[in-house]
């Protein structure tokens, strides 16, 4: 019992992974709205600086956005290889 993908049901076009793309980014989007709304304000010290608390969630998101950027760079890569090799 494997995954769709593993059983061939899913091609993963390039149509699809694209629309997956930007859901994430949209989700990622309101996530971060979502965190700085209901952050409430104030500060911490990182390194003997005080940096506001808001920020800190939105530091992880965009580190998530940033990898799920990256994941789709590395897959048009992959896919453009693969046409060029066929």
């Amino acid at each position: 019992m494997g995954t769709d993908l593993e059983n061939g049901k899913l091609d993963g076009s390039g149509g699809d992974l694209d629309r997956k793309f930007w859901v994430a980014m949209a989700m990622y989007a309101v996530l971060a709205v979502l965190a700085w709304l209901t952050m409430g304000e104030g500060s911490v010290l990182v390194y003997g600086r005080p940096v506001e608390i808001r920020l800190v969630p939105l530091i992880v998101i965009g580190g998530l956005a940033l990898r799920t950027v990256l994941a789709r760079q590395a897959e048009k890569i992959r896919r453009s290889g693969e046409k060029n090799s066929s």
